[in-house]
C-alpha cells in the first residue's frame, strides 16, 4: 500500500476530527453561515495558487528564465545590477476559479432532510467563502437545460454577496443538460484557472469528454464534484411503490427489490463511465454522497492541490 506524506496525514487527521454532521449544517438557514462553519472549522491555510496571470499591480520580483516575455524585465534594475528579473504582478499569485451548478429538477431530490441541491449550494458557497478569504477571483455559472445565470468571476468587495444572493433563488429547472454551460465555460472562459462542476450527472456522458477535454486544451485545471443522495446510490428501497422521475414527470410503479440488481449494474456502469473520462482527460473527479460533512470530500481535493 501507496504511504501517504506525514504532512498529507497531518491534514487529514486535522479535517477527521473538524468534520460537520451534514444534517446539522443544513438546519442553518444563511447559506453564508454554513459556507463561514465550514471555511472556518477546517480550511483556512490550506491554499496555495499555482496560477500566473498578469495585472497592473506590482508586487515582487523574480529572476529572468528563457523564454519569459522580455518586456516584463526590469531593464533599470538590470543596469545597476548586471543581471535580469521579471516583475511579477499581483494577480500572478491569484486564483480564477469559474463554479458550474447544476439546479435541474434531479437535484430536488432527497431521502434526508435536505436535497442535492441543498447540498451542492452549500458546496458552491464553500467554495465562495474560502476563495473570498484567499483573495482569490470566483465566478459562477448555474444552468440546468441551459445556462440560467451568469456571475462573472472577479474578486471584488461585493463578489461573495452576488453569488451567494444567485444560489439563494429557488430552482426553476427541468432537464440536465451540462454540454450547454461546458460550451459557454470554453468560449467566454479566457485567463486560464479552475473551473469546478458540481452536478448529479444522472444523464448521458456522450459529450461529456469532449467538451471536457476542450477546457483541460485551454490549460483549464477541471474539477467534477458528482453529488448524490445515498438512496439512489444504492437503490435500497424496501417497498414496492410509485417511482417518479423529476426531469421527465414520468411515473413508474416498481418493486425495488426486482429491480435493485439491474440498478446498482447500470449505476455502477455510468459511474465508471464517469471516472474514467475524467481520468483520461485529467479531470480531479470526487463523488459526494448528501451524508457526507464536507469537509471529507474537499479536503482530498485540496490536499492534492496544495502538496
Amino acid at each position: 500500500m501507496k504511504q501517504g506524506s506525514p504532512h498529507k496525514k497531518n491534514q487529514n487527521q486535522r479535517f477527521a476530527s473538524q468534520r460537520i454532521d451534514p444534517a446539522c449544517l443544513m438546519r442553518i438557514k444563511s447559506l453564508e453561515l454554513r459556507a463561514k462553519s465550514v471555511v472556518e472549522g477546517s480550511w483556512n491555510g490550506l491554499h496555495r495558487s499555482p496560477y500566473h496571470g498578469f495585472s497592473v499591480e506590482f508586487t515582487e520580483y523574480r529572476e529572468y528564465s528563457p523564454g519569459d516575455d522580455p518586456r516584463h524585465i526590469d531593464w533599470k534594475l538590470a543596469a545597476r545590477s548586471n543581471q535580469h528579473f521579471i516583475k511579477r504582478y499581483e494577480e500572478e499569485t491569484n486564483l480564477c476559479c469559474h463554479m458550474l451548478l447544476d439546479l435541474s429538477s434531479s437535484m430536488q431530490f432527497h431521502s434526508l432532510g435536505y436535497s442535492k441541491a441543498d447540498y451542492a449550494k452549500t458546496l458552491v458557497a464553500t467554495f465562495a467563502y474560502f476563495l473570498s478569504t484567499q483573495r482569490d477571483a470566483s465566478g459562477l455559472i448555474i444552468f440546468d437545460e441551459q445556462v440560467e445565470s451568469v456571475v462573472p468571476a472577479r474578486f471584488t468587495r461585493g463578489q461573495l454577496r452576488r453569488i451567494l444572493i444567485e444560489l439563494e433563488r429557488p430552482p426553476q429547472g427541468s432537464h440536465t443538460n451540462f454540454i450547454s454551460p461546458l460550451k459557454h465555460a470554453v468560449e467566454t472562459i479566457k485567463k486560464r484557472g479552475l473551473v469546478v462542476l458540481v452536478s448529479d450527472l444522472l444523464s448521458p456522458t456522450e459529450e461529456l469528454s469532449t467538451h471536457l477535454g476542450y477546457l483541460r486544451a485551454k490549460g483549464h485545471e477541471v474539477a467534477l464534484f458528482q453529488i448524490l443522495d445515498p438512496a439512489e446510490l444504492h437503490f435500497d428501497f424496501s417497498e414496492t411503490a410509485i417511482f417518479e422521475d423529476l426531469e421527465s414527470g414520468d411515473h413508474m410503479a416498481l418493486n425495488p427489490k426486482a429491480a435493485q440488481a439491474n440498478y446498482q449494474q447500470q449505476m455502477d456502469q455510468h459511474l465508471e463511465e464517469i471516472q474514467t473520462i475524467c481520468r483520461q482527460q485529467g479531470v480531479h473527479y470526487h463523488k459526494l454522497t448528501t451524508d457526507t460533512p464536507l469537509e471529507s470530500g474537499l479536503s482530498s481535493f485540496l490536499t492534492d492541490r496544495v502538496a
